[in-house]
């Protein structure tokens, strides 16, 4: 992690996942799963968690659009795409209101929701 990364980390609002991120926790993981299966599960997923409100649901975009209440309030996309039978890749978006920056909260919470789906999804590797 260069200084950029650094700085970029704990002084942005903004983090999401992408195939080749310079931070592994917010590399795209992919799921042994269908794209109907790991959508019914997202969603029930965050309508079940404290502190979510699901805004929107788009399952042939794949996409879920969510208020986060944690430490701090964020704005989270949740984006779904089989990529293959039985691999399917989950992407998360997270911005956190308020300030210009958000001392990594947002960084930190994309490993945090991942480990909670490794609990009930089969990770696959790259």
């Amino acid at each position: 992690m260069g200084f950029r990364e650094k700085v970029n980390k704990y002084f942005n609002n903004h983090s999401e996942t992408k195939e080749n991120h310079w931070d592994k926790d917010l590399q795209t993981h992919y799921f042994k799963t269908t794209k109907d299966r790991a959508f019914d599960f997202v969603t029930d997923y965050f309508k079940r968690k404290p502190g979510c409100e699901i805004i929107a649901t788009s399952l042939p975009h794949g996409e879920i659009s969510l208020n986060y209440k944690g430490k701090r309030k964020a704005f989270v996309i949740v984006t779904i795409i089989m990529v293959k039978p039985f691999r399917t890749a989950i992407d998360f978006s997270v911005t956190t209101e308020g300030a210009f920056f958000d001392l990594g909260y947002s960084h930190k919470l994309i490993p945090k929701l991942y480990e909670e789906l490794k609990k009930e999804m089969t990770l696959l590797d790259k």
